[in-house]
């Protein structure tokens, strides 16, 4: 009888190993054997399972991206009221601090998207999937009277999202800039402004 085949398992494998490197090491000088021996395997080896790094390295951020939308769906579904699921939505989008996983993998792998088409359509996609999360949730509290927008739901779920990545980045940063309850905060500001309800 035939062994099962345990390729899915391997690439698996080797996914976790490139994401703990990419978050360990950063994307600049990133080669394939530091992926190699995080995975405890051969260069040769990595290369039956993806054609060069850059392929792994789609994979890794195809994942993180959809781990990402998917944990602020998930935070959003639990609440009813809009008011509760923009606050949740707010406290889901901002790195806890500078060493979150998740949020460092998007960042450093968002130099790939500048030069891979397809990993900007992965980010494309990470986008619009926050943003049409937010416009949801203002349409909803706009349609029920909870919020009173100052502008189109799209137009501020669009900002939200900006500033939610331009506040990640600075507390990702080496040294960071500020910290992710003062980011939070300044979200919060905006919010209340864009929605005429205190959060």
């Amino acid at each position: 009888m035939a062994r099962p085949s345990r390729a899915h398992e391997r690439r698996a494998h080797l996914i976790a190993a490139a994401r703990r490197s990419v978050v360990e090491r950063g994307l600049l000088g990133l080669r394939l054997r530091d992926v190699s021996q995080e995975a405890g395997m051969s260069s040769g080896s990595v290369l039956y399972y993806f054609p060069g790094l850059t392929d792994l390295l789609r994979e890794v951020h195809r994942e993180a991206v959809e781990r990402f939308c998917d944990e602020r769906e998930a935070v959003v579904r639990h609440e009813s009221d809009p008011r509760l699921q923009l606050s949740a939505m707010i406290s889901s989008g901002l790195p806890g601090d500078p060493r979150d996983e998740l949020c460092v993998l998007l960042y450093e792998l968002g130099a790939i998207a500048r030069r891979d088409a397809a990993c900007a359509a992965a980010y494309i996609k990470l986008y619009e999937r926050q943003v049409g999360i937010y416009a949801a949730i203002l349409q909803a509290g706009a349609a029920t009277g909870a919020f009173t927008l100052t502008d189109e739901p799209l137009a501020i779920a669009r900002n939200l999202v900006t500033l939610e990545d331009g506040y990640g980045l600075h507390i990702t940063m080496a040294v960071p800039t500020l910290s992710p309850a003062l980011a939070e905060r300044h979200l919060r500001a905006y919010a209340a402004g864009a929605t005429g309800v205190s959060l």
